[in-house]
């Protein structure tokens, strides 16, 4: 019996966790935006994660038209397997006050981990851009790094910069005299450095770009990633 039950444990932990996958097809309706390869779960075999266009259109009022799907992906001795993916960490192909003029976002794998750079104008002088980390632990991805700017065309530079692994967190507010006229800026400089932990770790399939903040202590300013 011993044997037996030996037997089996074995069979158990040879069998690929790759059959248990299913096998990747690029769903119809759907257009490749861009693709990139790195290992993310350290097992010396690299990756894959393609960004689509779907054929779903989201509602938002900032993040607008075809929603965009991630798929990372592992190779199961050549065929394509569905790891994870997801739908909510990069924001829609209309996104913004002139999507016309829009960039592609960017995917970059760095040491076993997703980065996420995607930035977008929000008028005419402002522009917003994100900047965030996600790595493999615990069977799912997690946001571990968030820099969020904000920045005018002549009048401020906005900053919020965490490291969710460390806790340490970095607030700055720079501003500048936008017009000729102008002798002071309009408000003061303001720069903070603090430690923040997150209560529950953010999973990427909970994760919306912009849409968490935080009022950091003892102060009047907000912390946004």
């Amino acid at each position: 019996m011993k044997k037996l039950c030996s037997f089996f444990i074995i069979l158990l932990f040879s069998i690929s966790p790759s059959q248990e996958l299913k096998n990747f097809e690029i769903p119809k309706g759907y257009e490749k935006i861009l693709e990139t390869k790195g290992d993310l779960d350290k097992d010396g075999k690299d990756e894959t994660v393609i960004v689509f266009n779907s054929d779903k259109r989201n509602n938002d009022d900032f993040n607008r038209g075809l929603q965009r799907q991630i798929f990372i992906l592992k190779n199961d001795n050549g065929q394509l397997k569905i790891w994870k993916k997801n739908s909510t960490a990069i924001l829609g192909s209309e996104t913004g006050f002139s999507p016309e003029y829009n960039t592609l976002p960017e995917i970059n794998i760095k040491n076993g981990a997703i980065i996420i750079l995607q930035s977008y104008n929000t008028n005419s002088r402002h522009t917003l851009t994100f900047k965030h980390t996600f790595r493999f632990q615990n069977n799912d991805f997690y946001l571990i790094g968030s820099v969020n700017k904000f920045d005018d065309t002549c009048e401020f530079n906005f900053s919020d910069e965490i490291n969710f692994s460390t806790g340490k967190a970095i607030k700055e507010n720079k501003y500048y005299p936008c017009f000729e006229d102008s002798k002071e800026p309009v408000e003061k400089d303001y720069y903070k450095e603090f430690n923040y932990k997150l209560k529950t770790p953010v999973k990427m399939n909970n994760f919306e770009p912009g849409k968490n903040s935080f009022k950091i202590p003892n102060s009047n300013q907000y912390f946004t990633y």
